[in-house]
């Protein structure tokens, strides 16, 4: 990313062609995502982020050919809609379709939920799969930025510590900057909408100011709290607190972009 984005906003994409909630009209989809997108953009935020977000139940890898094109087909849309910088997350954990999507549509960054390590989820166990996305990356000469979570949400540690506690380490950020390669270090709270933890947050932070690298925040940002966090984190991610009436599967209300931008 040229210049680091301090709100991003999402773009949430109703259910696509092939997943159960598709409804069949696929106008519908483009007209949505259009509206969001330009919500967004005149509420002032400074990046967004285009996420299969209806497609659940998840797939927990490797999308289908069907959602790869319709995820380029949304998100070439959505870059001509924003004068903004846009972002890619192909869920559940698809971060070689994400780099090939950005990389198609000019997009200039992707969210990568386990990039390194390995998380117990509701699509089973994930792993991080670093080495195919940085290949990738190169081998398509993408000048796309990796954004990776710490701890993802809706997903538990695959093992635990001997007093059965698992926490956010600074060997955790390590791998994922290290060992992972990641531009940046998301962190997020235990489900979409909620809150991070103060303490884990400040312990990712510590971890990132340490070694100069970015720190979003990755859930449960509302205007009543995004001066506090971005006066420990670089940015904030945000989805649900946009939204009408805060319900994360509601259009974009661009009030409240635009309050929580004002608060910001």
């Amino acid at each position: 990313m040229t210049d680091l984005p301090r709100i991003v906003g999402m773009v949430h994409l109703p259910p696509l062609p092939g997943a159960p909630g598709f409804d069949g009209d696929r106008a519908s989809i483009r007209r949505r995502v259009r509206r969001d997108a330009e919500a967004l953009d005149a509420g002032g935020v400074d990046a967004v982020v285009v996420e299969n977000f209806g497609d659940v139940p998840y797939h927990p890898d490797h999308v289908p050919r069907h959602v790869v094109a319709s995820m380029t087909d949304l998100t070439g849309l959505v870059r001509r809609e924003v004068d903004c910088p846009v972002g890619v997350n192909v869920l559940r954990n698809d971060a070689t379709t994400a780099v090939a999507v950005a990389a198609a549509t000019g997009a200039e960054f992707v969210r990568v939920n386990v990039h390194t390590g390995a998380r117990v989820t509701d699509q089973g166990v994930i792993e991080g799969r670093a080495h195919e996305t940085l290949r990738l990356r190169d081998r398509l000469d993408a000048d796309v930025s990796v954004l990776a979570d710490t701890g993802v949400k809706h997903s538990g540690p695959l093992g635990v510590a001997a007093d059965g506690e698992h926490t956010v380490t600074g060997d955790d950020v390590d791998d994922l900057v290290d060992r992972g390669l990641a531009d940046g270090v998301i962190v997020s709270g235990p489900r979409t909408g909620e809150a991070v933890d103060t303490d884990r947050l400040e312990a990712v932070a510590d971890r990132c100011g340490e070694r100069d690298t970015p720190l979003y925040v990755g859930s449960g940002v509302t205007a009543d709290t995004v001066g506090d966090l971005l006066s420990v984190a670089d940015g904030v991610i945000v989805g649900t607190a946009l939204k009408r009436d805060g319900e994360t599967t509601a259009p974009v209300a661009e009030a409240r972009v635009r309050a929580l931008v004002d608060a910001a």
